[in-house]
């Protein structure tokens, strides 16, 4: 057995310690400058992201007609309408009532004032500042009403687009077309990236990714949206019980905002009390929308979505707090509703994918590692001759 000299193996830990050294630098370079390139193209990158997500979503559903004789294509027209209708009926079903509480707020001005002036006489010192604010707010009414009454709201997503800017039109049909192509060409891009691997064991390893990728991202997005649905089913019917307007209206916001954790359902409770205190003469039957929201919601998130998401897609909560901050920075409120879904794409690819070996780099003699462990040094066996 030939033992490398001192010299050769100090010489190859140097090369590998610069190469590591560059490639830090590099992804540290690039890391940095990612957020900024984003953000200054968001009408470009949010749309192909979101279209990206929302048809790996929709892969189980196009592989499930696919078994069944449907054509690629007809398949991927079925699973674009599909997606086509919940957002319609979404739309439907939220923007329009809402469209109705945002222009009834400045009759409803006096009731929020003299619902908040219990509470607010146990805090004197915000008195001054909230009354100048709902003095400003009732000097605009006899101008909101006219605004409220020369608008209306879009029922359709065909009348979205057509009152929205040329720009969202765009988008919208840009990230439609992005979809249905993504899905009638799934199966030949998944053969294709499997079969041009040189090895066996790197094209069951590409297999294995996409497939890992679909699965979780699915499964993910499929769990939760049923999770929401119920969760904004259950908080309509409380609410219809208690005399709430629009309790569907409610629900769907509910069921929306719950996709962003922790901070969602937070904003969906500030906006129910907002709203009852619209609604009821009383303060304490006006929180009553917002006391049903978080209880339901601690059901959901301490006991239903544990039990039913199970152990396979927990993610880290330090991970899920950095990806909202970053893209709830980078694209404002469709990128938080992105953020668990990306974060579950990147951990899966990064996990079969390699991670550096940034802590091996800095304090040890390690560079990068292409996933998992690196395996145990080979202790060093001195060869005994006999005489």
């Amino acid at each position: 057995m030939v033992t490398p000299l001192p010299q050769e193996s100090e010489a190859e830990n140097r090369r590998d310690r610069l190469l590591a050294g560059l490639t830090l630098m590099i992804g540290v370079g690039l890391v940095l400058a990612l957020p900024f390139a984003l953000r200054e193209a968001s009408p470009f990158f949010l749309p192909l992201t979101a279209a990206i997500v929302i048809a790996i979503a929709l892969v189980p559903v196009l592989e499930w007609l696919e078994r069944r004789g449907v054509p690629a294509a007809l398949a991927s027209l079925i699973c674009v309408l599909l997606f086509l209708l919940a957002a319609n009926v979404a739309l439907a079903s939220i923007v329009v009532p809402a469209w109705d509480w945002v222009s009834a707020i400045p009759e409803r001005i006096d009731n929020i004032q003299s619902n908040v002036k219990p509470l607010i006489d146990f805090y004197a010192n915000f008195e001054r500042f909230v009354n100048h604010t709902i003095e400003e707010l009732a000097q605009s009414r006899p101008i909101r009403p006219a605004q409220a009454a020369a608008t209306t709201p879009p029922r359709s997503i065909l009348e979205f687009a057509a009152t929205s800017a040329p720009t969202a039109i765009i988008e919208m049909l840009f990230a439609v077309l992005v979809i249905y192509f993504f899905l009638s060409g799934w199966t030949r891009l998944r053969r294709r990236a499997i079969t041009s691997r040189t090895s066996f064991g790197g094209a069951m390893a590409t297999a294995r990714v996409i497939q890992d990728v679909v699965d979780d991202t699915s499964a993910y997005l499929g769990t939760i949206t049923l999770i929401n649905m119920t969760l904004g089913l259950l908080v309509a019917a409380a609410l219809w019980a208690v005399d709430m307007p629009t309790p569907l209206m409610w629900g769907g916001i509910v069921a929306l905002l719950n996709y962003i954790p922790y901070l969602g359902p937070i904003f969906a409770a500030l906006m129910l009390a907002v709203g009852g205190l619209m609604t009821f003469q009383d303060v304490w039957t006006a929180l009553i929308p917002a006391a049903i929201m978080a209880g339901l919601h601690l059901i959901e998130a301490n006991v239903v979505t544990p039990l039913v998401v199970g152990r396979r897609l927990t993610i880290n909560p330090i991970m899920i707090l950095v990806s909202l901050s970053f893209w709830g920075w980078v694209w404002g409120t469709p990128g938080a509703l992105l953020a668990v879904p990306l974060l579950i794409i990147i951990q899966t690819v990064l996990n079969a994918a390699g991670k550096p070996d940034i802590a091996g780099f800095l304090f040890e003699h390690g560079t990068l590692v292409a996933g998992g462990a690196p395996p145990p040094p080979r202790p060093m066996q001195e060869r005994e001759t006999s005489g």
